[in-house]
């Protein structure tokens, strides 16, 4: 056995995997739009592309979320640090203007009855495949990606370049409260199929 390997915590332990981005999830219904920081968001299939986002009960984007079947998780970038944490810690039940007070500035897309925020690194538009089982036990959405962007300047070929682009685009990491890593260096292996 390592001899620096530890025993967690159990209820610690979702730390151990909980380093993937950091996304934004928007909805949108009866005029009202919401946007809140989600850290458990994860692929699930390529073809068709579908997701997993987890969506607590209390949030009103949940809400949003099931009176449409459509929502939009997108991939905010370091210069969005203090964005993501208001839009994670404020609720619009208690604050109506909270995407004002967070300072998200929202943009249409041609086609799409969303809410795209402006900055992020890529948008994901999705349909809500509906689990209601799943849902209500466990809070877990699924979703087909039904449609998706990507800044070129960080995103394009088909791959993350994080390590060329500015560093205010690399993408957020949260771990716990108000810690946040961000991604780093790039490791390369050479392969066949690229």
């Amino acid at each position: 056995m390592n001899e620096h390997m530890k025993s967690v915590e159990l209820k610690k332990a979702f730390r151990l995997i909980n380093h993937g981005p950091t996304v934004l999830l928007s909805a949108r219904h009866a005029g009202i739009d919401n946007v809140m920081a989600v850290a458990w968001c994860c692929g699930l299939d390529i073809d068709p592309p579908k997701l997993t986002v987890v969506v607590d009960q209390i949030a009103q984007t949940r809400s949003l979320i099931e009176a449409t079947g459509h929502f939009l998780v997108q991939v905010p970038t370091v210069a969005q640090l203090e964005l993501t944490r208001e839009v994670g810690t404020r609720t619009l039940y208690k604050e109506p203007n909270k995407l004002q007070k967070a300072g998200v500035s929202i943009f249409e897309m041609p086609g799409q009855d969303l809410p795209f925020v402006e900055g992020c690194s890529a948008w994901l538009v999705c349909k809500l495949m509906s689990e209601p089982h799943i849902q209500n036990t466990y809070d877990l959405f699924i979703a087909e990606v039904t449609a998706a962007w990507a800044d070129e300047r960080v995103f394009r070929d088909g791959h993350w370049h994080f390590e060329t682009a500015d560093p205010r685009w690399r993408s957020l990491h949260h771990v716990a409260g108000g810690h946040f890593y961000a991604i780093g260096e790039p490791l390369t292996i050479a392969t066949e199929a690229g």
